[in-house]
């Protein structure tokens, strides 16, 4: 089931999007949103006799992090020595604010204060109720769902500052959507779903979850033992090998094989 958040002009609404996705990861022209009732993390999954033409709404960010984005960093080990290091023997964590996100076709403001802006494709998984020292076998329990992620990152911050909390909590910095798919278990990553990043149409990243070192059940219990998670907290997964500078003009696509597309352009802040 893929769970949308979306406007018309008016307050966000919530629904569910049907059809099927082309060889793009995108939704027929005519794909139908049939409303919920309200957030399903706080109500449930409850329809409405109602429906939307995907074509008359935009899309927001599926989910708003009721505290926090997680970052994992260098869970791929190709990525971990393109950026001159070994891969952590555990998991790498750290936060992203939640007004770090936006949601697709949103841009993503280059901040005064870099001029090395990088992209990082990666899988996100959305948390789906309170939950603390989750153990990794029962990690399905807690996943609400899935969805696409873009850590910007500005990476001469990041270098000059050593610690991650300026270079990727810039406003706009966390790109997530389209939407969040909830019919999927957290080991069919482990078989390789392909993540590719496009920039300008230019294939820059092209991998696979079945890299990742440390898989999503290992992330919830490895994070969930350090804090609590809360429903719609978001843990990032890691990026593959491949990153790379940004420009004011770029757009940058993120596609994860049964999760879409999410498409960002870059914009001087203002």
């Amino acid at each position: 089931m893929r769970i949308v958040r979306f406007t018309q002009g008016e307050d966000p609404s919530y629904g569910v999007l049907t059809g099927d996705l082309d060889d793009y990861g995108q939704p027929a022209e005519d794909a139908v949103i049939v409303g919920l009732a309200g957030d399903p993390l706080y109500v449930g999954l409850k329809l409405l006799d109602k429906e939307y033409s995907l074509a008359d709404v935009r899309l927001l960010a599926p989910v708003l992090p009721r505290s926090k984005v997680v970052g994992i960093g260098k869970n791929y080990a190709a990525h971990a020595a393109e950026m001159g290091s070994e891969a952590p023997a555990e998991p790498l964590i750290f936060l992203k604010p939640n007004t770090s996100v936006i949601g697709p076709g949103d841009a993503i403001a280059y901040p005064r204060q870099s001029t090395n802006v990088h992209y990082e494709g990666e899988l996100a998984v959305v948390i789906g109720r309170i939950c603390r020292d989750v153990p990794a076998e029962k990690a399905t329990d807690v996943i609400h769902g899935y969805t696409i992620a873009n850590d910007v990152t500005a990476r001469d911050l990041q270098a000059s500052d050593v610690q991650f909390t300026r270079a990727k909590g810039f406003d706009t910095f966390c790109p997530l959507g389209p939407w969040i798919e909830t019919d999927l278990d957290p080991h069919d990553f482990n078989e390789g779903r392909r993540v590719q990043t496009f920039v300008n149409g230019d294939v820059v990243q092209d991998g696979t979850t079945a890299d990742m070192i440390h898989d999503i059940p290992t992330l919830i219990a490895y994070v969930s033992s350090v804090m609590t998670l809360l429903p719609g907290d978001v843990i990032l997964t890691g990026t593959p090998e491949g990153v790379g500078p940004l420009q004011v003009g770029d757009e940058v696509e993120i596609s994860i094989d049964g999760l879409g597309t999410l498409t960002n352009k870059v914009e001087a802040r203002a």
